[in-house]
């Protein structure tokens, strides 16, 4: 089965995702821990500026995440298809920032991040960018 058949499969099932998030990690990846950075996944859920977002299916370093309005009663719905980044973690004072997975940044918007009002234009998106690079995590449909 080619990678965009596996990535279409994708969206025929619904996975339970704390199936997904229960995996064990296995010793050899316990082993190889100390040479690889490990990032902070980006959030399932979240709120910012008044919308809420909540991912709706993530391949390698593509996502959607269906966006509403929190304040309306009409719940009109987007979803915004993005390239997931990772930055390095840091150092603020004394304080560590752990490596981290990032959503697009609003300048980054028309080349990692993509807002449709259309699901069949969001999902077409999402299959290009998941397709672009090689996956670096499984596939994963909330």
């Amino acid at each position: 089965m080619s990678r965009a058949s596996n990535v279409k499969a994708c969206f025929a099932k619904r996975h339970d995702s704390m199936a997904l998030s229960n995996r064990k990690t296995s010793a050899t990846a316990e082993a190889r821990s100390e040479k690889h950075h490990f990032y902070k996944p980006l959030p399932k859920e979240f709120q910012r500026n008044g919308f809420s977002y909540r991912l709706i299916a993530r391949e390698g370093n593509a996502a959607i995440y269906e966006q509403s309005w929190s304040g309306s009663r009409n719940r009109s719905v987007c979803y915004e298809v993005i390239r997931i980044r990772r930055r390095e973690g840091f150092q603020i004072d004394s304080r560590f920032v752990e490596p981290s997975e990032v959503y697009p940044k609003s300048e980054s918007w028309g080349a990692d991040g993509f807002t449709f009002t259309d699901w069949n234009k969001a999902q077409a998106k999402f299959f290009q960018i998941s397709l672009e690079e090689p996956a670096t995590r499984g596939k994963e449909v909330i």
